[in-house]
């Protein structure tokens, strides 16, 4: 007996010895048959596509798991060295046993590390009905075969050929005798035999290894180069003489005119054997860059997210009054990037990232007006109400969901549109779940180390392989050729979420901070991870319910490590104010109409200009009110300078009156006046004197008043009655709106509780549809519903209600979905049969009319 491990399904028992003729399932339907509740549940589970619409029976439900769409799905959802078994499967005889996948993978000399990996992966096949049957018969659905196996068109994975058998299936029989002949075997009657004698020498190594040390030196460096492929070569009408003892003697086997092959067997000898050239059926190890005390890390990404918060402030208060103009086609203009950029003073990829973040957030959205704009909306009020750390959290949450890609900005698209921010086709349905696993990999790294990219870019790779390795695009799929590959467009979101993760102080110096690691399980993407760990640990549980427990523990852990709010800034005698740290939102709000921001970072300098006391007391602000507002915030004295300049710039504000006439100027002081109409740079404003306090302008009052503050003056703008108007700044708000929601990569990852329901169902209707029936002349025996007259209907299930007897029949619903059933009738009356329906598991009322016959069951 074979000591090689042995291959056990989970949902048979261990094998221990061959099994019978009759317990070898004949197709994947009967397959899927054998397996109980829970290995169906996981099926279902993994493969959520199968459950749109919940399947009949289980033969509905293995057509469905062998259709193209769903297999390509599973297949890109492997990993690697599941990709591998499944590629070896299909390019090994078919039913293979668990030797020969054994032999193609480790090859002649073996491979302890390979040997071990394999039922794991088999499980992971089995498990997503890819491949059914025993140990000793495993057989790769038939769709993935078509898919993996080698062609013309598309070589295998694995670099190898067709079999000898398929490369001469259109042979001459005289040709096929020939190569034999001068293989050195004896001829045969027939050209099938003649095929396998020279099948058995390539797979014979020794004879195999003697003819090959017969070869010419060229002959075998063109072997070398074919044999990993790609196995074809060109060859012309009259080949050198290397290659002629190659076509002689079959090792190359002519596919078309001008066109050969090297035979698969013969490539496997040349490869000892193994079908691929480097199996990986470990996971490549995420290495350490550099170790932390966690501590650091912590204060690191506080720090982060403290910056975080005040460039979004930032942002929406640059756009508080009305944001950039949409576009037509939507999004955000190249040129109103550039502006943000500057506003946020930092590069237009990262302004880019958190216009989208404030996006994500529900932040920001287009106001839907005519002259449509982006304008905060009525959510950022309310956000910032709440406490740092949970308007950290709300950030933090919406990116890690968010499948908006900032990254991609800036780009183009397949059609070579500019990808804009805020505009269209921005989502890549993949993002969150790149974005956790990414985190997740960092998570299991010990506290305060940060991995190093590239073995964690490894590690992705090979827990999910290119989509496009060694498989054809499906049916009119388009790939231009500026278009990223699935792969690269998975590696590039890994190195883009390691970025932003940092500047969001979810990451501190490149590790995991604590409250970084509290938020992982708040993604969706936390219950779809693509790696051998990522099964989710409760499927039951509520996505939502996590999320907000994983955030509030987020919250908790960031709150103790952010800076708390001060009441005080710190006046200097050059004309600034210093903030030692952040302001509470009150003293921030004042200060920033009051002075202008000179410098960021731990501690922000504010500048007091003519201009920005003017704008204050354009606000509706006294002399007295300035002065009283800085006593009581200022840990040192009101500097002289400061409290001259307040006094100036109040003395000379609204001593000159705007209005409209087109405009004019009115003034007590004539001598201001003349002043006024002698500057040259007032000529432009076109002032001519009404009377002796009262100058008429051709210019409008806003261009009025801009034109004699240009020229020093500091003239207020009066109402038409004569009142001095107080400029406020108008927050403009957009109507309420929703967050962007994420587009779903694929089906939603159905409940427990559906799934539960789900198998259930197809339990009962596979009762229904196999359930042995009686042969009658009126009822069909090959799987269609069963045909009675009405009055034999109605007199089957009269009798059935004396004898208490199940009954087979067929039903079609209101909306003509035909269906088949098993039923136990209880009583008939009023052109109806209530039932107990064996397929429902519940008792039902059925008309009889929608009966479209009745049989009764086989008496075993």
């Amino acid at each position: 007996m074979s000591t090689e491990p042995q291959y056990t399904d989970n949902a048979d028992a261990s094998v221990t010895a061959p099994p019978r003729a009759a317990d070898v399932p004949r197709s994947l339907a009967e397959a899927l048959r054998s397996r109980d509740d829970d290995a169906l549940a996981g099926l279902l589970r993994a493969r959520p596509d199968l459950l749109n619409p919940v399947p009949n029976d289980l033969t509905q439900l293995a057509t469905r798991a062998g259709t193209r769409a769903s297999v390509v799905r599973a297949l890109e959802r492997l990993d690697r060295f599941a990709q591998q078994v499944a590629e070896v499967l299909a390019v090994a005889p078919d039913p293979a046993s668990y030797e020969e996948v054994r032999r193609l993978l480790a090859g002649d000399d073996g491979d302890a590390t390979v040997e071990a990996a394999l039922p794991r992966a088999l499980a992971t096949l089995h498990a997503q009905a890819l491949v059914w049957g025993p140990d000793d018969r495993l057989r790769l659905v038939r769709t993935a075969r078509e898919l993996l196996a080698p062609a013309p068109q598309h070589p295998s994975p694995t670099g190898l050929g067709p079999t000898v058998a398929e490369a001469t299936a259109g042979m001459s029989p005289t040709r096929v005798q020939d190569i034999v002949t001068a293989a050195g075997l004896p001829t045969t009657h027939d050209p099938v035999s003649a095929v396998q004698s020279l099948t058995a020498l390539f797979t014979d190594r020794t004879r195999m290894s003697a003819l090959l040390d017969e070869a010419p030196a060229e002959s075998v460096e063109v072997l070398s180069r074919l044999v990993w492929g790609p196995p074809y070569g060109q060859v012309t009408a009259d080949p050198a003489r290397h290659l002629r003892w190659l076509l002689d003697r079959g090792l190359l086997l002519p596919t078309a005119p001008g066109t050969v092959v090297l035979p698969r067997e013969a490539a496997l000898h040349l490869r000892a054997g193994r079908a691929h050239r480097t199996p990986e059926p470990v996971p490549p190890t995420v290495e350490v860059a550099r170790e932390y005390r966690p501590q650091v890390v912590d204060a690191a990404a506080a720090g982060q997210a403290y910056t975080a918060l005040a460039t979004v402030e930032e942002l929406l208060k640059d756009w508080d009054e009305g944001g950039p103009a949409v576009l037509r086609a939507g999004g955000l203009s190249v040129r109103d990037l550039k502006r943000t950029a500057v506003a946020l003073d930092t590069s237009e990829p990262l302004a880019a990232f958190w216009v989208e973040l404030a996006y994500a957030a529900g932040l920001l959205a287009s106001d839907g007006e005519a002259d449509e704009r982006y304008a905060a909306t009525p959510a950022y009020d309310e956000w910032q109400e709440l406490p740092a750390a949970e308007r950290w959290s709300a950030l933090a949450t919406a990116w890690l969901a968010a499948t908006r890609t900032a990254g991609l900005v800036g780009g183009r698209d397949g059609k070579d549109r500019t990808l804009s921010a805020l505009g269209p086709h921005l989502d890549r349905s993949t993002a969150p779940e790149v974005r956790h696993r990414v985190l997740a990999l960092a998570a299991t790294l010990p506290e305060g180390t940060a991995p190093v990219p590239e073995t964690l870019q490894d590690r992705l790779r090979w827990e999910r392989p290119s989509a496009s390795r060694g498989r054809p695009a499906q049916d009119g799929a388009a790939n231009p050729s500026d278009s990223p590959t699935p792969q690269d467009l998975r590696s590039r979101i890994a190195q883009w979420t390691l970025n932003e993760a940092e500047m969001l102080g979810v990451t501190g110096r490149g590790a995991l901070s604590s409250h970084g690691r509290a938020l992982l399980s708040a993604s969706p993407g936390a219950s779809a991870s693509a790696g051998p760990e990522g099964s989710p640990a409760d499927p039951s549980a509520d996505p939502s319910v996590e999320q907000s427990l994983a955030a509030a523990h987020a919250t908790r852990l960031l709150a103790p490590l952010l800076p708390e709010p001060l009441d005080h800034v710190l006046l200097q005698a050059d004309l600034t104010a210093v903030a030692p740290g952040p302001l509470e939102r009150p003293l921030a709000d004042a200060l920033a109409v009051l002075a202008d921001v000179e410098s960021k970072g731990g501690a922000t300098v504010y500048r007091f200009t003519p201009g920005s006391v003017r704008r204050a007391l354009d606000a509706g602000q006294s002399a007295s009110d300035l002065h009283a507002f800085l006593a009581a915030h200022s840990r040192t004295p009101v500097p002289q300078p400061l409290a001259y300049l307040i006094d100036d710039v109040a003395r000379k504000h609204g001593h000159l009156r705007i209005g409209a006439a087109s405009a004019y100027v009115r003034c007590d002081d004539e001598a201001l006046l003349n002043e006024i109409l002698a500057d040259k740079r007032a000529q432009s404003l076109r002032l001519r004197r009404l009377a002796p306090t009262v100058l008429a302008a051709q210019a409008d009052p806003g261009t009025l008043l801009d034109g004699l503050r240009a020229m020093g003056f500091a003239p207020a703008a009066e109402s038409a009655e004569g009142d001095v108007l107080i400029t406020r700044a108008h927050a403009h708000r957009t109507p309420p709106r929703t967050a962007p929601e994420p587009v779903p990569d694929g089906p939603p990852l159905p409940g427990a509780t559906l799934i539960g329901a789900a198998v259930r169902a197809i339990r009962a209707g596979d009762l229904a549809s196999t359930a042995p029936r009686k042969e009658a002349p009126t009822s069909a025996s090959d799987g269609r519903l069963p045909r009675t007259t009405a009055a034999e209907t109605l007199a089957t299930m009269q009798a059935a209600v004396l004898t208490g007897e199940a009954l087979w029949i067929g039903y079609v619903n209101a909306e003509g979905t035909a269906s088949q059933r098993v039923i136990a009738p209880v009583r008939v009356e009023g052109g109806f049969v209530t039932a107990y329906d064996h397929t429902a598991d519940e008792v039902r009322t059925y008309p009889l009319h929608r009966v479209t016959g009745v049989a009764e069951l086989a008496d075993d």
